[in-house]
């Protein structure tokens, strides 16, 4: 739903959108739809957006705005995006309310993921062990 003054959609460069179309769907289930070969949209991803053919690419040491995803176990998510060809730019770190890190897309594009889940915590040994 379209909501008056409200953020409604975010776009992305790439360099490669096919690179970026493939790490998406493997990693967060992501579905596209191509507007010819330099611009490619995905919805229903908590905000839709999409991804435009340029040579930049976006990060948080640079000034630009960051993203945020949430997992339920970061461990897994984590893995997900290195086995999908995504790099580490931040390992997991605390922070008051959660554990997050960050990572870059296969264009350079710096992203994170957070989760107020501790996995240390959640993963406790019986009592009757």
């Amino acid at each position: 739903m379209n909501e008056h003054e409200k953020i409604n959609y975010v776009e992305f460069p790439a360099k490669d959108i096919e690179s970026a179309k493939d790490f998406f769907a493997t990693v967060f289930g992501w579905s596209f739809i191509d507007y010819g070969p330099a611009y490619t949209t995905f919805s229903n991803q908590g905000i839709d957006g999409g991804f435009f053919q340029a040579d930049l690419a976006t990060s948080a040491e640079s000034g630009s705005a960051l993203i945020v995803f949430y997992s339920k176990d970061l461990e897994q998510t984590q893995a997900k995006i290195e086995s999908a060809g995504g790099s580490i730019v931040k390992p997991i770190f605390s922070f008051p309310g959660g554990r997050r890190f960050h990572f870059a897309d296969p264009n350079g594009n710096e992203y994170a993921v957070w989760s107020d889940k501790n996995q240390a915590r959640e993963r406790r040994i019986p009592a009757d062990c």
